[in-house]
């Protein structure tokens, strides 16, 4: 990686099995299993309920988080340090150029 960039998270998806999909601003998309950390249980134990995974799943900061109180008070909220799922998230292919769907009249010739 470079010395010189500092991961910062723009858009954050949420993938099957408590997965994320973090997509940065240099372009990669990282896959990162959020299970071990809802294991962990404490803050991470409100992740268990996939509603909630899903539903409240943002950005704040740079950073994948979770927006607890419903306010985008990130002292209310459970993030997560991009440059660690920077370095543990595989880079994948991003899954929602694989699932997107352009009517032929727009298809490239």
């Amino acid at each position: 990686m470079n010395s010189d960039y500092m991961p910062e998270v723009v858009q954050a998806v949420p993938g099957d099995d408590f997965t994320v999909f973090a997509y940065y601003s240099d372009g990669t998309v990282h896959h990162v299993d959020i299970r071990p950390l809802i294991a962990r249980g404490g803050v991470f134990q409100r992740l268990a309920d996939r509603a909630f995974f899903e539903g409240v799943l943002t950005v704040m900061h740079g950073a994948v988080a979770w927006d607890v109180a419903g306010a985008y008070d990130e002292t209310k909220c459970v993030d997560l340090d991009p440059w660690v799922m920077y370095e543990e998230g595989p880079i994948v292919a991003d899954p929602l150029e694989v699932t997107a769907w352009l009517p032929e009249s727009y298809a490239r010739t």
